[in-house]
């Protein structure tokens, strides 16, 4: 039987294709306007975020030695951050609903900033654990609850594109954070503290820095933002008032019921391939690089390159979903892609072919993702749509303690990083099987 994607999507888009407003260019002005008020500011926190989570892989190279850290107390730790993560990751939505985007945005900047810095701090095994579960603990809710913001903004047949904007700031982030790396490694750290101990405080400052500007320039909703202008607003709320109707969306009776829908679940259990994959490979990537042979600061340059494969993804993939109105499909066979470059890189006999491999995964493993948070404004909104993408985020993030935690053990166990390649190109494969039963699941009520 032939699954007609496009069909499925275009159900929403009564509300979409109205054609006075797209030929006097109404709905492009409003969302452009949006993408450049918004994103930029957003993408920014995220970036730093990003850095202040992955730095931690090119401090092990000089940061084990100093501390007395095995490889496999590395990667339990690089996880742990996680673990802090999921825990906290619900609550913080709850309590973004509560206070506002504004207020809890820039909490969760300061704190995680001074957990950064703190990390300066590592004098074995049991603070760096503590240091680390306390970073994800402080940091949840970020970009959950910068997904949630999104879902007042912007109608969900722009999304994919939306969030691939944001998601942009994972590859971004490595591009910075690799040669900025690798250059405070190649000094010999300032203010009397080593390299590695540097180059926690210069990357958890901008957090601290940030949580001001946070207060006075994000808006709570279109209703407060000056900028808008009554139109533009009310096309806005009509435009979202639309996709609930045409997905029949409603907020479950209390938001905690979002927990208990099957649905979540699934898309949960299809997210936690990609986290695995992508820390397990960003937060060894210096180390993999480093196995070439090459400095300190070549291994920041080069740990730059795949994150430019990245952003190219990213400005393909999910625009071409957005365009062809189809996920699935999409995922299934960037998902496959992916897992085959990542078995390839393990496979491969010499460093050049191994880090062209490597570039091609990274292509894959960042593009899909904006595709996949399409996926819950399907049938989730309102404050269920704060628990239910905190709940899919957080439970899909144990695969950030799990890959990084398993790549490690794998290598004390083995002494070599190829099972850990093959261990995570593995994972992506139980995503693309997942993938359809997540169809069946999400179209189920429509067809009913």
């Amino acid at each position: 039987m032939k699954y007609d994607a496009v069909a499925t999507l275009d159900r929403a888009a009564p509300a979409t294709d109205n054609v006075s407003e797209r030929e006097d260019g109404t709905e492009q002005r409003i969302v452009g306007m949006l993408v450049r008020k918004l994103m930029p500011f957003l993408a920014l926190i995220y970036v730093v975020a990003y850095i202040d989570r992955t730095v931690v892989g090119f401090a092990k190279l000089h940061m084990n030695a100093a501390v007395g850290l095995s490889d496999a107390a590395y990667g339990l730790g690089a996880g742990l951050f996680f673990i802090g993560y999921f825990l906290c990751e619900v609550p913080s939505n709850l309590a973004l609903e509560r206070f506002g985007a504004r207020v809890w945005f820039a909490r969760i900047l300061a704190t995680w900033g001074v957990i950064t810095m703190a990390m300066a701090l590592t004098r074995g095994p049991m603070s760096f654990y503590a240091l680390r579960f306390l970073l994800g603990a402080a940091e949840a809710g970020l970009y959950p609850g910068i997904l949630y913001f999104l879902t007042k903004w912007f109608p969900l047949r722009h999304r994919a594109r939306i969030i691939g904007l944001l998601v942009l700031a994972q590859p971004l982030a490595g591009i910075i954070t690799g040669p900025l790396a690798g250059w405070v490694l190649s000094t010999q750290g300032w203010f009397g503290m080593s390299n590695w101990q540097t180059l926690f405080v210069v990357s958890g400052l901008p957090a601290v820095l940030l949580a001001l500007p946070t207060l006075r320039v994000l808006p709570e909703s279109p209703a407060h933002a000056r900028w808008l202008a009554p139109a533009a607003r009310a096309w806005i709320e009509r435009e979202l008032a639309k996709d609930r109707a045409a997905y029949a969306l409603k907020s479950h009776g209390k938001p905690l019921a979002a927990l208990k829908d099957k649905r979540v679940l699934l898309l949960a259990l299809l997210f936690l391939p990609f986290p695995l994959a992508i820390y397990g490979l960003s937060l060894w990537l210096p180390t993999i690089i480093k196995g070439f042979g090459v400095s300190d600061s070549m291994t920041g340059l080069l740990s730059a390159v795949p994150y430019l494969f990245a952003v190219v993804g990213l400005c393909i993939v999910p625009r071409h979903s957005d365009k062809r109105r189809e996920r699935y499909w999409h995922i299934a066979a960037v998902t496959s892609f992916g897992a085959l470059m990542l078995a390839a890189s393990a496979w491969a006999g010499s460093a050049p072919l191994q880090f062209a491999f490597i570039c091609m995964a990274a292509f894959s493993l960042y593009a899909i993702q904006p595709v996949v948070w399409a996926l819950p404004g399907q049938f989730l909104s309102g404050a269920s749509a704060a628990v239910g993408i905190a709940a899919i985020n957080s439970i899909g993030n144990l695969g950030g303690y799990f890959g990084p935690a398993g790549v490690g053990a794998i290598k004390e166990h083995t002494g070599s990083l190829a099972a850990g390649l093959y261990f995570l190109a593995s994972t992506l494969l139980v995503a693309v099987a997942v993938t359809f039963v997540v169809r069946a699941a999400l179209d189920k009520p429509r067809a009913q």
